[in-house]
Parts: C-alpha cells; structure tokens; sequence
C-alpha cells in the first residue's frame, strides 16, 4: 500500500507521497511514486501513483519512452486536460494488456495528475484504474489515493483554496504523519514537491528521510501540542 496526497491551491501546488511498497511483511521495498517531466519555461508535469507497481512502473516507461520517439506524447500537448486524457487511455491500455494474461491479479492503478502548461493555470487531476478522470476545484482543492483515511482529517479541517503554500506543506506533512503512525504499509522516505504558480519548471524533490531535523521537530509540536489540546478540554462529560 502507499499514500499520496496532491494540493491544487491559489498559489500553486503541494504534493507528497511515501515510497513504501509491499506484498507481505516478507517482501517490503521502497520505490518513488513521484515523478516530473518538464519543458522548463513551457510546461511542468508531477504524476504520483498507487496500486500495482508492474502497472504504475509501465506507465511511466511508456511515458518516457514515447518523449523520446517521434510520436504524440505529454510534452507536445496544449493543455493539462489533454495530458490527463493521454495517461488515462495508456492506464486502461496497460491494464487490459495485463489482465488478460494474468486473471485474478489485480492490475489497477489510481494517478495523480498535476502541473502547468504555460497559458493555463495549474490543474490537479485523479485518474482511476478504468482511465477515466476528475479534476480538483476551488471547493476541493486536494486529492488523495492510497492509504488516505488516517490522514484525511485534517486536510478536511485545514486545506482551504488559499492556504499558503509552506501551511499547506506542513499538513501535509502531518497528514503523512498521522498515516505513518497507524499504517504499517506507508512507510518513509518522502518525496515532497512545493510548486508555485506560473514557475515553469520543476522546482526539485525533497526527500524526507528518518534523520530530517524539521520533519522530527514537527512531528513531535504535533503531537505534543496534541495532547496539551486534549488536556485542556473542559470536562464536558
């Protein structure tokens, strides 16, 4: 299992994913699940990913092997809309391909879209198993796939359209926290990406590993401010 959580906000996008993979308590890996493609000054793509790691791993391949051919791939499109399209037809080609060859493993994958083709605004799209797709608005600026219920509450109390993106990053990051500790199956390092608005470019990956000092510090302000919270209610009952 994984966790990835995508924020489109006013001042751009937020994202954060784990890197724990595992088919047992035998056989647990680490692999990123979040990648950037980008024409700098033109166009700037993060895509995170959940599910069966063959098919999450064949997309990105295809990905990347069609920029490197003389066909139609994601940099030469003029929208986000448009790349959203493509990655979705390629999901629901590889796991048809997949599932005819093996019946009772499940092949499905779930995709978390974002980024910014210059003329348009930042767009944050999920992509389901089946290719097809919604899109993140103002009234829910963030999408998560994966192992996403310990870390949903407090996104819902505190991810707004304007949240600054550094507020916006650490909860995140306590969201990610909060699944850490309940889920064995998300696990650490995390890719982290903060991009801001009109930048064009990848801004570059923040990998969270055990030993980061400010993710230490604020994990435990979390937590102890947490329970100083929980002590100071009144005794209502």
């Amino acid at each position: 299992m994984t966790y990835c959580v995508a924020l489109k906000l006013r001042d751009g996008l937020v994202l954060c994913s784990d890197s724990r993979t595992n088919a047992g308590v035998d056989h647990i890996a680490s692999f990123r699940k979040l990648h950037a493609f980008e024409v700098p000054g033109e166009r700037v793509i993060f895509l995170q990913s959940a599910g069966n790691l063959a098919t999450t791993q064949s997309v990105i391949n295809e990905l990347q092997n069609s920029i490197k051919s003389d066909e139609r791939h994601i940099l030469m499109v003029s929208s986000m809309y448009e790349v959203a399209e493509m990655v979705g037809n390629l999901v629901r080609r590889i796991i048809k391909r997949d599932q005819g060859q093996n019946q009772g493993v499940d092949f499905g994958c779930n995709i978390l879209l974002s980024g910014q083709v210059r003329g348009e605004n930042p767009r944050l799209f999920h992509i389901y198993p089946q290719g097809n797709f919604i899109e993140a608005m103002e009234d829910t600026p963030y999408f998560q796939i994966g192992e996403s219920k310990y870390g949903k509450p407090i996104l819902d109390r505190v991810i707004r359209y304007d949240t600054p993106l550094n507020k916006a990053l650490q909860c995140s990051l306590i969201s990610m926290d909060s699944t850490l500790r309940s889920n064995l199956s998300v696990g650490l390092p995390l890719d982290t990406v903060v991009y801001c608005k009109d930048a064009l470019c990848n801004p570059g990956l923040l990998r969270i590993d055990e030993n980061h000092q400010d993710f230490i510090n604020l994990r435990l302000a979390w937590a102890a401010g947490m329970n100083d919270l929980f002590n100071g209610l009144p005794q209502y009952f």
